[in-house]
């Protein structure tokens, strides 16, 4: 009997109608093979997944295969974006018996736990002859299988292990990062390393907090290059907004089409702030356009931002966003067809599959002649209406709380830049599914679907992500309500997923026990569990005077800086939030009868350092304690600056509020 029907997932509901006999992840699930004495086939992926699905119609889709893992096997489909608990250990189990890990992730355990076997995707002949080995290898091999499964389970302890070397995260240490990320800098195509090649967000942001504070033209030009480099190239939705996963060649142009929450909001930041600090009129063009895309594209009916759109359309990668020149004339007629060729760098020869093209930007738009511009935008909007008309990519409509957080973080920066009334109202939206649906008995929850929430517990980077959400709402709204929750999620961080040594497990000491205790404080698609908790810490800690959680940051970033020093790719977030420490972070604020439309809280927004925290309100106003004991000077509209919680005198002009912003005010 299939147990899928029921699930939340729309990962598992893809499942649902298997031959193959599926379980959920549960307690049940192996008390049933132990029941029966038989291994467990724990298969892990996400709905956006393209090899996951490919493995699901030639395998799980199969009558005789569902048969053979029935008879000998109870398997478990595990949601990797829902319980991304299981998944960080098993994922390691799989690292440390083949080098390498992926999805979907395939792994034969003990009805235990233990995993004895591990492995990604395999073809349908190769997966039938497994299954028949592992079969084979339990019934008549049983202790050999075990010592290999206890061999595993020893490799995940070392790898799990917390403690170890600390140091400061010192000025040089994060100079030190910068300096390697410019070593491994593509200096011909942005972006690091080869194909396949990730949106190095992270890397951006921190790169943009060290210019920042060193002045370093590299560091902003790695920035600048790689950003423009990725707008123009496949990677990015030309016609809608949004970015892919990830570019399969090293030059950014045909994508592994799934378009994920994380990537997205992450790179709105980067856009954002690069936007903010140069006015490069492209990087404010993509920031708009992904906050547009995040909200029109992602936004569920019942609040909240679903986790991602597919990257296969009714089986086929890329269907959706693919054209060859005859589409395009199709679509636009022959003037406007050959010349949105010539625009996208569409050819006859294509540079995706059977002679299709991915669109790529081959002209620079943004600085061309109005008439230009004008006939880009209705030509844009042609084709993507053209595009609505095909089958679309199916979308992940799960709201998951960590990337949710990340999402909101991201709108706030922008709409304070903005004042767009409609991205200000849509972030506050969304924090408020997660504090009233995803906050339980003072807990979070991390995922919901179609406004219910489900069971699994939130991890390290949900608290994370989401108290530092709150904390921008908080400066957003001048609402205290918004402080006062990302506190209490600080301080159930701080009790519950504490290790006693200054670091951080991912999963709390009261959540389900699993085979280990993972505590992983790499940053990898999204930011670690460790560093969004940092970065929680110290805007809280900035905004409420209280020292302890800065000291808690800082403790937990001397755990991470001996990473930071060697392996400054991985991690990005941690060093960003360094970056905030080194320069403070400010606390500005701005007591104003109008914070909407005081030109000193644009002038803040527009020049803040690194990490800084500002906030504009009203003389005292309640639950927000840098508006505490600080009156208008002379009834006047004052801004008060303020570093490391001592102050410069107030202001009451914005050329002398950018004066102490530029000068290092206090």
């Amino acid at each position: 009997m299939n147990r899928l029907a029921s699930a939340t997932s729309p990962y598992l509901l893809q499942h649902a109608d298997n031959p193959v006999d599926w379980w959920p992840w549960s307690a049940e699930a192996f008390a049933e093979a132990r029941r029966r004495d038989v291994p467990v086939l724990i298969s892990v992926g996400y709905a956006a997944c393209h090899w996951c699905h490919v493995m699901a119609h030639e395998s799980f889709e199969d009558g005789a295969v569902g048969k053979l893992v029935n008879d000998n096997f109870v398997a478990i489909k595990v949601d990797r974006e829902e319980r991304p608990d299981v998944d960080a250990v098993y994922m390691t189990a799989t690292q440390a018996m083949t080098g390498q890990g992926g999805w979907p992730m395939t792994v034969f355990a003990a009805p235990d736990g233990t995993p004895f076997f591990c492995g990604t995707y395999f073809p349908k002949p190769n997966f039938v002859r497994l299954l028949q080995s592992v079969t084979e290898a339990w019934t008549g091999q049983r202790e050999a299988v075990l010592r290999q499964g206890a061999a595993v389970l020893e490799a995940l302890a070392g790898a799990q292990a917390v403690g170890g070397q600390t140091t400061p995260l010192t000025a040089d240490v994060l100079d030190a990062a910068a300096d390697q990320l410019g070593r491994e800098y593509d200096e011909v195509n942005g972006g690091f390393g080869n194909a396949p090649k990730f949106p190095p967000q992270m890397n951006l942001l921190f790169l943009l907090r060290h210019h920042q504070r060193s002045g370093s033209v590299r560091d902003l030009e790695i920035v600048r290059h790689t950003c423009e480099a990725m707008a123009r190239g496949g990677i990015y939705d030309q016609l809608a907004g949004g970015f892919a996963r990830y570019s399969v060649d090293g030059h950014w142009t045909v994508p592994h089409f799934e378009k994920m929450l994380y990537d997205n909001a992450l790179l709105l930041r980067v856009y954002t702030q690069l936007w903010r600090l140069t006015g490069d009129e492209l990087a404010g063009r993509v920031a708009a356009e992904t906050a547009a895309f995040l909200l029109d594209d992602l936004g569920t009916p019942a609040g909240g931002l679903a986790s991602a759109l597919d990257a296969d359309t009714e089986g086929v990668e890329g269907a959706t966003y693919a054209w060859t020149p005859g589409q395009l004339v199709e679509a636009l007629g022959e003037d406007d067809g050959r010349w949105a060729a010539d625009l996208f760098n569409v050819t006859a020869a294509g540079t995706f599959e059977h002679g299709s093209s991915v669109l790529r930007l081959a002209r620079d738009i943004d600085d061309a002649d109005p008439e230009v511009r004008e006939r880009w935008q209705r030509v844009r909007l042609a084709l993507r209406e053209a595009r609505n008309r095909r089958p679309q990519p199916a979308r992940d409509d799960k709201v998951v709380a960590a990337w949710n957080g990340l999402a909101v973080t991201a709108l706030v920066e922008y709409a304070s830049l903005t004042a767009d009334p409609v991205t200000t109202a849509e972030a506050v939206r969304i924090a408020e599914v997660l504090a009233e649906r995803h906050l339980v008995d003072g807990r979070l929850r991390r995922v919901s679907r179609d406004g219910q929430v489900g069971q699994p517990a939130g991890v390290l980077e949900d608290y994370g992500c989401v108290a530092e959400a709150f904390c921008a709402v908080h400066q957003l709204t001048g609402d205290g309500r918004w402080l006062r929750l990302a506190g209490e999620l600080l301080d159930t961080a701080l009790a519950r997923f504490g290790t006693g040594q200054g670091g951080f497990y991912d999963t709390a000491d009261d959540a389900e026990e699993l085979i280990s205790r993972p505590a992983d404080p790499t940053d990898n698609a999204t930011p670690s569990g460790l560093s969004a908790v940092v970065a929680a810490l110290v805007a809280y800690s900035a905004l409420t005077g209280e020292p302890s959680y800065r000291e808690a940051a800082e403790t937990a970033l001397g755990t991470v800086a001996p990473i930071v020093a060697r392996h400054a790719r991985f991690t990005g977030y941690a060093a960003a939030t360094g970056e905030a420490l080194l320069s403070g972070p400010y606390e500005i604020a701005i007591v104003t009868a109008d914070p909407a439309g005081d030109p000193l809280l644009a002038v803040a927004h527009r020049n803040a350092p690194p990490g800084a925290v500002v906030v504009a309100g009203s003389p005292g106003q309640p639950g927000v304690p840098l508006l505490a004991d600080r009156p208008m000077i002379g009834g006047a509209p004052t801004a008060y600056v303020c570093r490391g919680f001592v102050c410069d005198r107030p202001v009451t002009t914005p050329d002398d509020l950018l004066a102490q912003l530029r000068t290092g005010g206090g």
